[in-house]
Order: C-alpha cells, then structure tokens, then sequence
C-alpha cells in the first residue's frame, strides 16, 4: 500500500503536549456502524455506549526511563533503549553513534555507565551496563522517559512525565512508549464502566521505539518491522472467549492490546474459529514472560 495515503494534515497547535485533567474530559469521536454518522463525545461518555457484558481489553505494560543522555569523552550521546537481551544488555539506538567504538565506555550520570558492544545494522549499539544493581534501578537514577517525537521536540522532558505518561493499568515494567488509548482512563471511568456492566481484562505488551521511527519506504510492503514482547495468560483467554459465546463484545483498547488479540486468535492447534489462545504457548514453568513477534511501524 502507498504510504502517501496516510498522510493528513494536523495543525501543530493540536497536538497536546499533556494529558487533559482530568483525563476522561479528553475527546472521543463516535463512529456509527452502517450509517457512518459521527458525533463529538468524551471519554467520559464511554459507559453509555458500550452494553452490559462487554469486555475491555487493555495493555498493562509499564512504560521505563528509557531515554538516556550521556558523554564518551568530550562527545555528547544520546541512547534509546528498545530491546533487552539479558540482564544486563540491551540493544539502543544511539544519537552521535559514529563518536562511539565498540568497546568504549558512555557515561550517563548518576553513576550510571555502559560499555558500547556490538554496532547494529541501523548504527545502534548493544549496550552492557556496569556495576551489580539491577538496571531497572540504574535507569530509574539516570534515564527520562522516552516521549513522542513531536511531544520532546516541542517542550523538555520533566519529573511529570514519569506519571503523565503511564497509564493506571500499567503492572509490569518493558515498554518504552505508552499504551495511549488507555491513558484516558481514570479510577472514575473504571468505576463508571463497572456499573454499566462492562468487564475489563488485561493482555501484556511491551511496546517498542521502533514506534518512533518514520516509514521511509513509499510502500508498506517495503518497510522494515521491529519486534515487541507481547503475551496473554489461558485465564484472560478463556473468559474473552467466554464473553464472545455469551453474546459480548471484546474491545481492544488502542493497537497495542489490539495486536495480542490478533497473535494470540488462533494461536496453536485447534484454533479455528478465531478463539482467542493462551499467547505464547508455554509451560507453566517457563520463565519467559512474552514472546518477540514483527509489527508495522508510522
């Protein structure tokens, strides 16, 4: 598909550069099936357009400090950090990359530093950080949060973000980008929702910097795809498809949720039908929390 396609105007006054307060008070466009009528809502008003017996479907990634800025030398760099390896490694793209040599120390402050390993194909690098506390602690001491391009070129990254950017379903540490659906949702809405009759679950995905890069191809067809961890547990599969049987409708909040329902459907043997599968099959045992699977990028 042309790439052109996608391309629409949006006035750079627009853009919000934090939540609305509170965050429900945010816009909704309502589409209506078969008609096409559109109508200007909230998010607030979401109880009254969903039935009794749907299920909401949301990503309980927690989004790291993953924006890195540090000095080799006398030269500023800047890291990304966007998949991790093992316990101490992850893979980064790197700003300034061609002032680094494999092998070479960056310094990022706090007493936080990582050795530059191997060079990646796009110019990134594996980065092995030092020392024995947990990198999640090294990060949360010298990283930012790793906001939207047309978010960081607009106004600096401060303390607030480290909350604004999060969403009140995030559990689990890895995505280095919010899920942003979701975070329109408040405890308010949550509640809201409840007494309609609306169920909530949650599925897991760690979304990943490939979500900043541009498409630079013409054709989608063309353009190179980046990896996220994404799992769901058998006990969410088995009530989502439950829900279906009895009439309800799953709903994905935002792409991301979106993305493990589509993997996880099907998944495995006897999947036909479109069942949701517990994603990825795994022992119980394993200790591997989700599985790499390939997604678009704009």
């Amino acid at each position: 598909m042309d790439v052109s396609l996608f391309d629409f105007d949006l006035p750079a006054e627009l853009i919000a550069l934090r939540p609305a307060s509170p965050r429900d008070a945010a816009r909704l466009l309502t589409v209506e099936g078969g008609t096409g009528a559109m109508r200007d809502l909230h998010v607030h008003d979401l109880p009254g357009l969903l039935r009794a017996g749907d299920v909401l479907v949301f990503n309980d990634t927690r989004v790291i400090p993953a924006q890195l800025e540090g000095r080799r030398g006398e030269a500023r760099i800047g890291a990304t950090l966007h998949k991790r390896i093992d316990l101490r490694r992850w893979q980064a793209f790197v700003r300034n990359a061609k002032r680094v040599r494999p092998g070479e120390r960056i310094e990022f402050g706090a007493g936080v530093s990582a050795i530059a390993e191997a060079r990646d194909e796009e110019g990134g690098f594996t980065l092995f950080f030092e020392g024995e506390e947990p990198v999640e602690l090294l990060l949360e001491r010298a990283g930012t949060m790793p906001l939207p391009p047309y978010i960081a070129g607009k106004r600096a990254v401060d303390e607030r973000d480290r909350s604004d950017y999060q969403t009140i379903f995030a559990t689990r540490d890895g995505a280095v980008a919010a899920p942003t659906a979701a975070l329109h949702f408040t405890p308010a809405l949550v509640a809201a929702l409840e007494r309609a009759g609306v169920g909530m679950e949650t599925v897991t995905l760690h979304v990943g910097a490939g979500t900043f890069l541009p498409v630079k191809a013409e054709d989608t067809d063309d353009h190179a795809m980046h990896a996220e961890w994404g799992s769901i547990d058998a006990g969410t599969a088995a009530r989502l498809n439950a829900t279906r049987a009895a009439g309800g409708r799953v709903i994905a909040v935002g792409t991301t949720s979106l993305r493990v329902l589509e993997s996880a459907a099907g998944a495995g043997e006897g999947g036909e039908g479109g069942a949701i599968r517990a994603w990825p099959a795994r022992p119980a045992s394993s200790s591997r929390p989700a599985i790499i699977f390939a997604r678009s990028t704009g």
